[in-house]
């Protein structure tokens, strides 16, 4: 394993995964009892999850790949959050009946969807003691996990990691040494208003991605190197143009859920290929002295629309949720991408998988080079 090479799995529901199709294509040339290629694992929402997912399994690739492919190939929807109409029905009131009271008699938070499913889900499927034997054995170096403090608006990498790294502390953003548990995995995953906040450490916490001003900052902070980056933003094509029409309030939310997982990624990728591009200008002391260094990317994204590849299989959600999505004025023809982040449905995350396996097989020349496969 090489020492500073990180991976970074953004955010983004049911598209996550996409990221384990990308996962397969990297792990079919390493033999099959060999460590993860990472030595940082970094994850935000549902990235944070097949991150963690990993580093339980830090001593085997092709294990921890091939239990993570499994999983989202026979996922439902409701092994995420309720779907049923009895369990929409009985959500939705509960939350309205929250509405009425005073919050020091209600004390839940508030969400448009159950997902306490998840939570039974994660406990049966990760052992967290895991990550520490892996840390201890040398397979793993760190692993953090992003969430967004609604408490005081800072974005905290939890991390759990060998004890040569220390906490550190930026603008509005800092990390914090932590044995990580299920709790961290529903904070990290929880997409506001959707999914309810989760209270860690006396402050409530919710999706990494809400107030992550710089993603790739933790697996520098963690000593990486070299980043991969599972990048989750598509090409998005528009269903409909209609310019005399106000976009609906569906639309708008989709672009929400756009900006959140994706945009700052983008840029804080952008900001490091500036940063490398001045220091190839200036001499190696002198980079040292402001205390900076090159760090060397390979992004892998999606070659199509997620928002349309989800619309070929809307009908595959449960019927109640679907009616909920109506409401707000989602359907099949919709111009939002909300469907892409709530639909999973094992028909949909299989597509992903196979796409993100294609994408990576056409830049594996480029994989293969970033991890110096050829030589090993």
């Amino acid at each position: 394993m090489s020492e500073s090479i990180a991976l970074v799995l953004g955010g983004g529901g049911a598209r996550a995964a996409y990221q384990i199709g990308v996962l397969k294509a990297l792990v079919q040339f390493y033999p099959r009892n060999h460590h993860i290629p990472f030595a940082i694992l970094s994850g935000s929402s549902a990235g944070a999850i097949n991150a963690t997912s990993l580093a339980t399994h830090a001593s085997c690739f092709h294990l921890g790949v091939k239990k993570l492919d499994w999983v989202w190939r026979h996922f439902e929807t409701n092994k995420v959050y309720r779907s049923s109409f009895k369990g929409v029905l009985k959500h939705l009131a509960k939350m309205a009946l929250k509405g009425l009271q005073n919050d020091k008699v209600n004390t839940e938070a508030g969400s448009l969807l159950d997902n306490q499913p998840l939570r039974k889900l994660l406990n049966q499927l990760i052992d967290f003691q895991r990550i520490e034997r892996n840390i201890g054995s040398g397979a793993l170096k760190a692993i953090s996990l992003d969430a967004s403090s609604y408490t005081d608006s800072h974005s905290y990498s939890f991390y759990q990691a060998d004890h040569s790294v220390e906490d550190w502390q930026r603008a509005r953003r800092q990390g914090n040494r932590a044995t990580l548990t299920t709790d961290h995995l529903m904070a990290t995953s929880a997409i506001p208003l959707v999914f309810p906040s989760v209270k860690l450490n006396q402050a409530y916490f919710g999706d990494g991605s809400v107030h992550q001003l710089s993603p790739l900052s933790s697996p520098i902070h963690l000593g990486a190197s070299k980043i991969m980056v599972i990048n989750l933003d598509s090409p998005h094509k528009l269903l409909h143009k209609d310019i005399d029409a106000h976009p609906k309030t569906a639309t708008i939310a989709g672009h929400l859920l756009d900006t959140i997982f994706s945009d700052t990624l983008n840029s804080d990728l952008e900001r490091l290929e500036r940063i490398n591009s001045t220091l190839d200008l200036i001499p190696e002391a002198d980079a040292k002295m402001v205390n900076l260094k090159k760090i060397e990317t390979l992004v892998i994204k999606p070659s199509e629309d997620l928002s349309l590849l989800a619309a070929r299989y809307f009908k595959e959600l449960p019927l109640a949720i679907r009616l909920l999505l109506k409401l707000v004025g989602v359907d099949s023809q919709s111009d939002s991408s909300i469907v892409s982040y709530l639909l999973f449905e094992k028909s949909y995350t299989g597509a992903l998988i196979d796409l993100g396996y294609q994408d990576a097989m056409t830049q594996i020349d480029t994989i293969k080079k970033f991890f110096d496969i050829d030589s090993e």
